[in-house]
């Protein structure tokens, strides 16, 4: 029952063992793997499920009539891919999988069932659904305000922060599998562009890219260059484990 899902969800509220183990068996009944780039759900759609990612990462995106695509959240081990189709019919943006990925699918009425027994399960998912909200806020100032650089440190410690609350860092290192086309696309800037801050990011040692790894040397630092305050993400909720012998 160790899964990242399971991991996210206890972030925000304690689950009992029994909760724990509906949400794993409801996670594992079907299991969906998709390979690198390929869609998942995109917009217009009729989604009949839930997707929530087990392995890889995946994004919510936008592509304008000339081809051109916004990046407007990705989605890591443990994230609900499109908790909104709860209450919506037809999908109002794409989901697609940037690296190979492995998706749990819960049908709409098997996730309803879950929270209608667990007000704890509801009010997670609720939760996951409002920091869902405040990232896509926190964006649209980067995206307003923040200078290139800014946006770039910001969006790495919010990816490092997000994984790190998932159990999947290394120290102060993590998985960053993206294209810098991907960075651009979801930072609103040129490839060309994305390449001379990430240089800028490296020569200041505030991060250290190699291969698909990024290193942040001193995360303080680079969440004061990049004026980011983890206060949007909600870290500090009180989660965890109920005991054996609590309901």
């Amino acid at each position: 029952m160790d899964n990242p899902i399971i991991r996210r969800l206890e972030g925000f509220t304690r689950l009992s063992r029994d909760e724990k183990q509906a949400l794993a068996e409801a996670a594992s009944q079907r299991v969906r793997r998709l390979g690198a780039r390929e869609d998942i759900l995109v917009e217009g759609e009729l989604p009949r499920d839930v997707h929530l990612v087990l392995d890889g990462w995946a994004c919510r995106y936008k592509t304008l009539e000339d081809g051109r695509r916004q990046i407007i959240a990705f989605l890591v081990p443990g994230d609900t891919c499109d908790p909104h189709t709860l209450a919506f019919r037809e999908m109002d943006h794409s989901l697609g999988a940037l690296t190979a990925v492995t998706l749990a699918e819960i049908s709409r009425e098997g996730l309803q069932s879950l929270t209608e027994t667990s007000p704890r399960l509801r009010q997670a998912l609720v939760w996951t659904m409002l920091v869902a909200l405040a990232v896509q806020q926190e964006w649209t100032v980067s995206l307003g305000q923040r200078t290139a650089l800014e946006r770039l440190g910001h969006l790495f410690c919010e990816l490092f922060l997000r994984l790190r609350a998932v159990g999947l860092t290394d120290g102060n290192s993590c998985e960053l599998p993206l294209t810098q086309g991907d960075l651009g696309d979801a930072t609103g800037l040129s490839n060309v562009h994305v390449n001379r801050v990430l240089q800028v990011l490296r020569n200041s040692g505030l991060i250290i890219l190699k291969g698909r790894i990024l290193t942040i040397p001193d995360l303080a630092r680079l969440q004061e260059v990049s004026l980011f305050s983890a206060t949007y993400l909600h870290l500090d909720r009180e989660g965890g484990s109920l005991d054996a012998n609590e309901p």
